[in-house]
């Protein structure tokens, strides 16, 4: 197993199949960055303009107390999971935590993570969209394998 591997992280069940599968299968002496994208819903939370739907400006705090309670579950999945490598006999020195705000195509920012870090592998759950979202839409696992150069990629699912 490589030197350096990527762990792309969302909070569902088959990003905890792949931190399962990292626990399970890879090398102990391996750098781990458990990774996340987290959703920017802060610059529609702070918006005060008269072109609002009316229904979004009245449950504008209901709706932003949801996404804040959405983005601290994904921190503290990605916490759980640095916890779990550790407790599998990863070295804390060799796992990292890295959560970042969504800046256009998820795919692409986990792609450009690895490369910037210098990861050799990108591990990470299959999305379960359904058959129409995904024909519209496409997968995140589905881009990052498509568009991932000279990385290996394990999607776990």
């Amino acid at each position: 197993m490589p030197g350096s591997v990527l762990l792309a992280v969302d909070n569902s069940k088959n990003s905890q199949k792949a931190v399962d599968y990292v626990c399970a299968n890879v090398g102990r002496d391996t750098v781990v960055t458990v990774f996340s994208v987290l959703p920017d819903v802060a610059s529609a939370c702070d918006m005060d303009d008269p072109s609002l739907v009316p229904i979004f400006k009245d449950n504008r705090k209901a709706f932003c107390s949801l996404e804040d309670a959405k983005k601290a579950a994904a921190k503290g999945f990605a916490e759980n999971a640095k916890t779990c490598l550790t407790n599998a006999g990863f070295p804390a020195k060799n796992v990292k935590v890295k959560v970042v705000k969504k800046k256009g195509d998820v795919a692409g920012q986990i792609i450009a993570e690895a490369q910037k870090g210098g990861h050799d592998t990108i591990v990470m759950g299959r999305r379960g969209l359904s058959g129409i979202k995904e024909f519209f839409l496409g997968s995140v696992s589905n881009k990052v394998v498509q568009q991932a150069q000279g990385l290996a990629v394990l999607v776990v699912g």
